[in-house]
């Protein structure tokens, strides 16, 4: 079963520094799955519903939605909470 992944990033938007790279944060954590999304105000996709229709399209079966948050406008930090989405 591939598995999918959605990192929603919460606030941030005035503190993200402009050099920050959302995207290739989030690709340092390590995140186990097939393929993950990011959803984030300056980056990624705009929305999880995008974000979770490109991974049904890859053929994702297990799709889970995960908030993170932005540090210091230079680290991305998972909260904890994990919401499944389908699978």
């Amino acid at each position: 079963m591939k598995t999918g992944a959605i990192v929603y990033i919460v606030g941030g938007e005035g503190a993200i520094d402009k050099d920050f790279d959302v995207v290739d944060a989030v690709k340092r954590l390590s995140i186990k799955a097939d393929r993950v999304e990011v959803v984030a105000p300056t980056a990624g996709h705009f929305d999880i519903m995008d974000a979770w229709w490109m991974l049904i399209t890859k053929g994702m079966n297990l799709i889970v939605c995960i908030h993170a948050e932005i540090l210091n406008s230079s680290k991305v930090r998972l909260t904890g909470k994990e919401l499944r989405l389908c699978g």
